[in-house]
């Protein structure tokens, strides 16, 4: 652990340095906002239970964001941890800002980057190192034909502005997002993740994954589109919500006319008293601040009880249609969405959906009509037909279609007790922070279209 904290001091002080440096160097009439994304990650592959390859990325990114009355112009550059080489780089880089803010027309709603926030955030995990990743995960695989990919380490995030924010936030985290695969090609998915590595609870998921494997192995049975009672388990739950983010809960969007939510604003409809969601940052595992300095509240709730209370709302956002802003990212989307626990447990799911589809897993989600809500879908990975609360087998791969007002409104019966961490395994332009934290839902009516 000490050497974790002599590790993410090096990098902290190095960004602090630059940012002290830089920050001297800017001119009257100039705002400079730095932020810092960098990681150091093990990635594994594994296919057909063995590794295929293995590695460790290093890498630290540095924005650089200017505004010259009123006209903004941005850079990403690379950096390689030596300061005097790394000093240069970011000089050229702001010359060349400079050069292009000048030629850039104004702009209208362009937010100067805010003053006198601070916060850090240091959170060490007990992680497999390296060089025994590999041991830890191999022996519970065998006899299992297992793909996937580990991904392991620390995540860096700072920001410094010239208006006097400075920010610093590091986690550490793991995540195996993995699928096993029977004779019959018939896949369960799954993902393992957390902080402080468990052994036990490693083995744990792929007995659970295991099990919902040799259920694959029955024939699958093919249902006719229409209406069924169906149980989502909190993996599709998460798959459902992540689509908020995109013409969903961002103010917007709102404003616009291009969310999924303008009935609930406009018409005052609502969803269950069973659903509720909020951004919560208070796990300490995205951090609060973002490209400006500004630092989100620890918890909003946006639908409480099935009534819409807030959107995600920028700066920017605010500033155009005159409301106010809670700090989101641009984006306006969600960082840490929370959905609230429910009263139906674990042991009791099958008998109350009673006859019905179980769906593990949801895939290839998107808006099928944005203002009516309807979310289109395939169901995939170990999803079950149950009759008087036993799973009869698989069923065949099937398209859904069907509203959230009717997923998270009318028909909604009972949300589980059980709220799951389904974390972002992304990482694609470097491993994403974030996550989801939902439970599973009974529904009284899922629409399966072919």
């Amino acid at each position: 652990m000490v050497q974790a904290e002599q590790v993410n001091n090096a990098v902290e002080s190095q960004f602090n340095q630059i940012a002290s440096v830089i920050l001297a160097e800017t001119k009257r009439g100039e705002h400079l906002a730095l932020t810092l994304s960098g990681e150091t990650s093990q990635f594994i592959r594994f296919n057909a239970s063995r590794v295929r390859q293995t590695g460790v990325v290093e890498e630290i990114a540095l924005a650089l964001d200017l505004i010259v009355e009123n006209r903004q112009a941005c850079e990403v550059i690379s950096l390689s941890g030596v300061l005097e080489s790394d000093l240069n780089k970011v000089r050229r880089a702001l010359v060349q800002l400079r050069s292009e803010v000048a030629q850039l027309p104004e702009d209208p709603y362009v937010v100067l980057p805010v003053g006198m926030n601070h916060s850090r955030s240091v959170q060490f995990a007990d992680l497999p190192r390296p060089d025994h990743a590999a041991d830890r995960l191999l022996p519970a695989m065998q006899g299992l034909n297992l793909s996937g990919i580990w991904a392991s380490g620390r995540n860096y995030r700072g920001h410094i502005n010239s208006a006097g924010s400075r920010h610093w936030f590091t986690t550490d985290s793991f995540s195996l997002d993995y699928s096993l695969l029977n004779t019959k090609e018939k896949m369960v998915k799954a993902v393992f993740s957390g902080t402080d590595w468990l052994q036990s609870s490693y083995e744990k998921s792929l007995q659970d994954s295991s099990a919902k494997l040799r259920m694959l192995q029955q024939p699958a049975i093919r249902i006719r589109p229409g209406h069924y009672r169906a149980y989502i388990a909190s993996a599709g739950v998460a798959d459902l919500l992540a689509l908020f983010s995109w013409h969903g809960l961002s103010e917007c969007a709102m404003q616009t006319g291009e969310s999924a939510f303008s009935r609930m604003r406009q018409n005052g409809e609502k969803l269950s008293p069973l659903f509720s969601l909020a951004e919560d940052f208070r796990n300490g595992l995205v951090p609060r601040f973002n490209h400006r300095g500004e630092i989100s509240p620890e918890h909003i709730d946006l639908i409480r009880a099935g009534e819409l209370k807030h959107c995600l709302c920028s700066s920017r956002t605010a500033r155009e249609f005159g409301v106010e802003s809670n700090f989101a990212n641009d984006s306006e989307s969600l960082r840490l969405p929370v959905m609230s626990a429910g009263r139906l447990q674990e042991k009791e799911i099958l008998s109350a959906l009673d006859t019905g589809v179980y769906l593990s897993n949801l895939h290839y989600l998107n808006w099928s009509d944005v203002a009516g809500g309807r979310i289109t879908g395939m169901t995939r990975y170990a999803c079950f037909w149950v009759e008087q609360g036993e799973i009869q087998g698989p069923i065949e791969t099937m398209r859904f279609d069907d509203s959230f007002y009717r997923l998270f409104g009318s028909s909604l019966e009972a949300v589980s007790t059980e709220s799951l961490i389904n974390p972002n395994v992304g990482s694609y332009g470097g491993r994403e922070l974030g996550m989801t934290q939902c439970p599973g839902i009974l529904l009284s009516s899922f629409r399966l279209t072919l």
